[in-house]
């Protein structure tokens, strides 16, 4: 060996030991459960009967996760505007609003939502009914005197509960988004003629929201595990299913290897497109 090839030697092996420990090796690993979960699926009938009992959960995580997040952001993007806003009362309810979603585990939201809000809120709707029935406004059997907290399902108070509590984690993103504007832009604006909603409208939005499109990504992946905790309320999605499920075969193994595969795969999709959309908006002219 000559003492070129000598020199050179060192070099490659510390680029091929570079490159190897590069290598996603989490990727390798989590391929190889999937593979080993398939194959159970496809040969082992005892996973076979659980993923039968839990595939049918999986529409309803989705819905509630699709639903809650779509509120979640509403509420979020309007309260990220009054956090900023220069009304003091406006200001501060959004604010206050915020750090009560912040202090408060999102189980206790959950319960609070379920059996505390929604039922004050119907008490609210009854009274407004029984209100303007009395005013002659409405016959005396209307919706809103009828209107019963029996009529609201658990699942409806999950997906309030749920939009409650990452309305205020949105709302942090979106409050960030803005603020990270430029104020020249705000000031080029104004010096347009630009009013300050058609500068929010026309200038700002546009920006904040194409910066605030990857967290929300995030907080909506963060949604989808979430999901499984409105199985407290006895929502049949498929955290409650395989609790049902594993309790009354006894098959804890199999029940939580599947659930855990459900979530899993879910997740990194809902990840890959996450990512395909962060590169999208880094390189807009791809």
């Amino acid at each position: 060996m000559s003492a070129s090839e000598k020199r050179t030697l060192p070099g490659v092996q510390n680029l091929t030991t570079k490159r190897l420990a590069n290598l996603p090796w989490w990727g390798l690993v989590i391929l190889l459960a999937a593979v080993f979960f398939v194959y159970s699926f496809a040969t082992d009938q005892r996973y076979q009967e659980v993923i039968e009992k839990l595939i049918v959960g999986v529409r309803l995580t989705v819905l509630v996760t699709i639903v809650a997040y779509a509120c979640a952001i509403t509420i979020g993007l309007f309260t990220g505007l009054g956090q900023l806003s220069t009304n003091v009362i406006v200001r501060n309810t959004a604010l206050l609003y915020v750090q009560i979603i912040r202090g408060v585990p999102i189980i206790v939201q959950i319960f609070y939502t379920a059996f505390v809000i929604v039922p004050a809120a119907i008490s609210a709707i009854n009274l407004l009914g029984n209100r303007l029935t009395d005013g002659g406004l409405l016959p005396s059997e209307n919706m809103l005197s009828a209107l019963s907290v029996r009529d609201v399902s658990f699942m409806t108070r999950g997906i309030i509960a749920l939009a409650i509590s990452y309305g205020g984690f949105s709302s942090e993103i979106f409050r960030a988004g803005i603020q990270s504007i430029s104020v020249g832009q705000v000031e080029a604006a104004s010096a347009l003629g630009l009013t300050r909603w058609q500068s929010l409208r026309l200038i700002i939005l546009p920006q904040a929201i194409r910066r605030v499109l990857p967290p929300l990504g995030n907080d909506f992946i963060a949604m989808l595990k979430e999901s499984s905790l409105v199985s407290v309320l006895g929502v049949n999605e498929i955290t409650h299913l395989g609790k049902k499920y594993a309790a009354a075969s006894f098959r804890f193994p199999e029940t939580y290897n599947t659930l855990a595969f459900l979530y899993l795969s879910m997740t990194l999709m809902l990840s890959m497109g996450v990512k395909a959309m962060e590169r999208k908006l880094g390189n807009p002219g791809k």
